[in-house]
């Protein structure tokens, strides 16, 4: 009994090594493909305007919800701990570091994942299951620059300024609640930005911004063009989708302010 528990073990390892192989393998595959497309014509224009449209200005909504709470709760937390020390001058300064170099494009990153990153999945991947994928290949078009380039591009172009909406939102906020909940002097709270927050602080942030749309879309894309299962299929990779590209997102933070700082 014991050998088989032992050789049932061995062969769930490798039952998982080998899945997590193929995946890696089709994964290199799909970008191989998406590399090779890259900066070749025929370019559809109109796929590209639509997407920055669904993926930039749809998502401008939720990315002012969370900016304008995430400022505001983020200068009540750093009020109550600088207040600690008497340096309460410091929270607009503070805040806007925090959403500059991090909260704007990590958390703005989230939310498009969750709201645009998901649908080009399944909206990718419905077209995969129902053969519509398949079709186009039949009429001679390039399904990577027709589908999925023009996501990916699209996601690296409005993640910047989709960032410097959060930011400014963000900064709003916590202005409203600096100056007017806390009663912080507005002369102190905005004098202490302009000493402390540089222009390197914005663009490190939007740097970070480009990676995480790259990532967001990629990743969307390749679960969606890798549907399997039919409807059962097309939920699962949205779901996973979202997973992975959250989890990819917060470990490229870290990386990148490991490499930029």
């Amino acid at each position: 009994m014991v050998n088989g528990s032992i050789s049932r073990a061995f062969e769930g390892i490798g039952r998982i090594t080998i899945a997590f192989l193929e995946e890696v393998g089709a994964f290199a595959l799909f970008f191989v493909q998406l590399v090779s497309c890259l900066g070749r014509p025929p370019f559809f224009l109109k796929q590209y305007f639509k997407q920055m449209e669904f993926i930039g200005i749809r998502s401008t909504p939720v990315v002012m919800l969370t900016g304008i709470f995430t400022g505001m709760v983020s200068a009540l937390q750093t009020y109550h701990g600088f207040s600690l020390f008497g340096a309460e001058s410091l929270v607009g300064s503070t805040t806007a570091l925090g959403l500059f170099r991090e909260l704007g494009p990590v958390l703005g990153a989230l939310m498009v994942t969750a709201r645009a990153g998901s649908a080009m999945t399944a909206e990718i991947g419905i077209m995969q299951v129902t053969q519509q994928v398949d079709a186009l290949v039949v009429m001679g078009v390039n399904p990577f620059k027709y589908l999925i380039t023009p996501r990916i591009t699209a996601s690296i172009v409005m993640m910047p300024m989709l960032t410097l909406i959060f930011d400014a939102i963000g900064m709003i906020g916590a202005s409203f609640v600096g100056t007017v909940i806390l009663d912080i002097d507005r002369g102190v709270f905005m004098s202490r930005i302009v000493d402390y927050v540089e222009y390197e602080d914005l663009f490190s942030g939007l740097v970070k911004a480009c990676f995480f749309g790259a990532i967001l879309s990629v990743v969307g894309c390749y679960k969606g063009y890798s549907t399997t299962g039919g409807a059962e299929g097309v939920g699962r990779a949205a779901t996973q989708s979202v997973v992975i590209s959250s989890v990819s997102i917060l470990i490229a933070d870290y990386l990148l302010t490991a490499v930029m700082f």
